[in-house]
Parts: C-alpha cells; structure tokens; sequence
C-alpha cells in the first residue's frame, strides 16, 4: 500500500460564487505556507466544488482530518469543531456534509475514521460571477492564522484543545452537518 500523508485537508467550494471561494482560496494559500515552512510533507490538500461520495476514500488511513468550506450562516469570523460521522447517505447523493462522508468510509473501511475537525468560515454572498467579499476575506485572514496553529500542533489532542477556543454550534442550516 502507498503511504499517505497523515493529514489530510479537505476544501470546497466555488471560485466563480463570490464568497464561495474561500476554501479553495485557503487551501492555495495553505499549500504556499505549507511548502514554504517544510511542513508540506505531512499533509495532502484536496480541493473540489463540493464533498461527493468518493472523498471517502481520500479519509481511509489518515490520522486528522480538515474540512474547509464558505458558511453564509457561520458566526463570523469562522468556527473550527470537531465532526463525528453521521448523517445519512441515500442513493444518488451529490453534496454530502463531512459527517456523512465519515459515514461512508465507516461502511467501506475496517479502519477507523480518523478525527476530523470542520473550519467553516463566514461567507455573505455567494452570487454567480463575483468576487470574494472585503468581509468574507478578512474571515478568510482570521481563518487562515488558525490553520498555521493547527500545522504547527499537528495532533488530535492539540485540535481538540483549539476547537474548544473557537467552538460554537452552527446556526441551523449552517450548510454541513456535525454528526451526533
């Protein structure tokens, strides 16, 4: 079997939907930080419009994972938690929530889950064609100095710890879903 990074971080969203842009924003910037501070090695940065059923499989063998995404009704500037596998899985699912795709790799894998945290960063607008927002990018800033502490304490126990820092609990309809 080929080694996997530890690691593994997942962005979504839209680079032509105004604030939707920001995980795939976050994941370019974290990729130049990554390699620019030798930490790049231990981490794999997958980027997609949004999480579909085969992103299960990037989850298999991994120790920590991130979910990034843009959240219109997240309390600004973001909330980082932890995600526990739930939700469920139907046929012909698209989209799915983190919790969901934890589900499926429960159902596919012997293995365990790894941990897996969700950073969802407060968008506003999301119309076709636009720009990122001056308010959705300064969340973007605040958003981004967190992902340089979760590299640095590349652990389960220190995300845990940080997510107790920013946890709150996302305003319904907050567009994923944490599990149970």
């Amino acid at each position: 079997m080929v080694s996997r990074a530890p690691i593994v971080v997942l962005a979504c969203g839209n680079p032509s939907r105004g604030d939707d842009a920001l995980g795939p924003l976050l994941l370019e910037r974290l990729h130049d930080w990554l390699l620019a501070t030798g930490l790049s090695a231990g981490y794999e940065l997958i980027g997609d419009c949004q999480w579909q059923i085969e992103h299960a499989l990037d989850l298999a063998g991994r120790e920590l994972a991130l979910f990034i995404d843009a959240c219109e009704r997240t309390p600004p500037p973001f909330i980082f938690l932890q995600v526990q596998a739930g939700g469920c899985v139907g046929p012909g699912s698209h989209a799915l929530s983190p919790a969901a795709l934890l589900s499926v790799l429960r159902r596919i894998s012997s293995d365990p889950p790894p941990a897996a945290f969700v950073l969802a960063v407060r968008g506003e607008s999301f119309e076709l064609g636009a720009a990122p927002s001056r308010h959705a990018l300064a969340h973007a800033d605040a958003a981004f100095a967190l992902l340089q502490q979760l590299c640095r304490a590349a652990g389960s126990a220190q995300w845990q710890a940080l997510g107790r820092q920013f946890e709150q609990p996302p305003a319904h309809g907050a567009g994923f879903a944490t599990g149970s």
